[in-house]
């Protein structure tokens, strides 16, 4: 699959042939982030810190804490590498420090290894010194210890000249050897969807700057070009999901439904009955397209939305699983998701005259209090029924300061996850006020 290339020089985002300038301004990093995080995973690079000079940690921290990306660029530190890892990223790409010894240090399946190449020779240093290795010889040795390799062809970097593929295959013949079974990344010259899909028989992804700046790799051509039906129709089967993966119901598409989509970041799909469909256009039941997957077979596509209006079913309900009037009996249509719902519908004027959430709402304070009694109340419980009552009525006052402050649930567990990657650790002690009351 193709993984969008962000590499930032000067807070900006840019693209260079060879490894120099001039370079091409591509826009606010944040920008194309945001643009690109459709395709899922993105790959960041702090061009100044791999040159030494100076750096954008700053930035790179925060898309790395907001969308899946992997990061590399001037990380020569084991501190360096942890701030990043902390910070969110999926995983780090690390070159010129690249050694069993120094990658050993983290987790196997969140560093990569960035072999940059000038002809057989891996360069580092900003691609200006040679490390004295070959790329051979640097796969066998860091095939144990890392997740990835990213093989940047330097000389054909920026050139949209298209892949050497026959290199391609030996250095993934070379990785095989090696006994490497993880995902192998190529960069250099990528100018086509060919160009992708060539690599995604190999087993191997595209990571993709000036082609895709340029306009002449279009990202659902792309992705179009790795799929496969064995349909008559030649139709992709599509689980369309909510932002939690929870199924909503199944779909078709095909390339003229999947550019569509992914050009408006909506739900539009193919009918096998009336054409071209975009979802909601009709009953307002509108869906923001969030991201697109492939399967493992290339065969059956997954789009993640975020669904709006009655729900994606034509019965009226969130999903096609649902069932009864209220979709209760859906064990997915329920708990805190279905809570949340609810609480924004409230928020958005929805609530009933008297309403005690459109009251706490309206009072902060009274909110407050609310979620120190049921927090101590969930302490002192005994009991796991009594435990889980307490603990729902925590959530509930949980949720609602949530939404009142400007976040909604999709925020809570997007952190969650962030911390969930997080490698260092905190003591974890409680502040000493809290502490006393508890020994009260």
């Amino acid at each position: 699959m193709m993984i969008p290339s962000i590499d930032i020089l000067g807070g900006r985002a840019v693209q260079l042939v060879n490894g120099r300038g001039p370079a091409m301004d591509c826009g606010a990093p944040l920008e194309l982030a945001e643009r690109f995080s459709i395709l899922g995973e993105l790959a960041v690079v702090d061009l100044d810190a791999a040159m030494g000079r100076g750096d954008n940690r700053t930035l790179v921290k925060e898309l790395a804490g907001r969308w899946p990306c992997r990061v590399g660029g001037g990380l020569r530190t084991r501190d360096e590498v942890t701030a990043m890892l902390d910070a969110g990223a999926a995983a780090v790409m690390v070159g010129t420090m690249a050694s069993p010894d120094f990658l050993s240090a983290f987790p196997r399946e969140r560093v990569m290894a960035a072999l940059d190449c000038r002809g057989d020779r891996v360069m580092v240093k900003g691609w200006e010194e040679a490390s004295g290795a070959g790329v051979g010889e640097r796969l066998r040795e860091l095939a144990p210890v890392v997740g990835g390799f990213l093989l940047t062809d330097i000389g054909r970097e920026g050139t949209m000249g298209g892949l050497d593929l026959d290199r391609l295959a030996a250095l993934s013949a070379l990785a095989r050897d090696a006994g490497f079974r993880g995902r192998l990344v190529f960069a250099g010259g990528a100018a086509s969807p060919a160009d992708v899909a060539a690599a995604d028989a190999l087993g191997a992804d595209v990571q993709a700057g000036m082609a895709l700046y340029r306009g002449r790799l279009d990202p659902a051509e792309a992705l179009a070009a790795c799929l496969s039906s064995d349909r008559e129709d030649g139709l992709w089967p599509t689980l369309v999901c909510d932002e939690r993966g929870t199924a909503l119901g199944l779909a078709w598409s095909d390339r003229e439904s999947l550019s569509a989509a992914m050009a408006e970041r909506r739900g539009i799909y193919r009918s096998r009955t009336r054409g071209l469909w975009r979802k909601g256009e009709s009953s307002g039941a509108l869906q923001h397209l969030l991201r697109v997957d492939a399967d493992c077979d290339r065969d059956c596509l997954r789009f993640t939305v975020r669904q709006e209006g009655g729900g994606f079913c034509h019965e009226g309900t969130r999903g096609c699983f649902s069932r009864g009037m209220s979709g209760s009996s859906d064990p997915a249509a329920g708990g805190l998701p279905a809570l949340a719902r609810l609480l924004e519908k409230r928020l958005g004027g929805d609530a009933p005259a008297g309403s005690y959430t459109a009251r706490l709402f309206a009072d902060p304070a009274l909110l407050g209090a609310k979620l120190r009694e049921e927090a101590d109340e969930l302490a002192r419980a005994e009991g796991p029924e009594r435990a889980a009552e307490e603990a729902a009525d925590l959530a509930y006052f949980m949720l609602t300061a949530l939404f009142a402050k400007g976040s909604c649930l999709a925020g809570l567990e997007r952190v969650l996850d962030r911390r969930s990657l997080v490698l260092s650790r905190r003591p974890g002690d409680a502040k000493p006020a809290f502490m006393a009351e508890a020994v009260r």
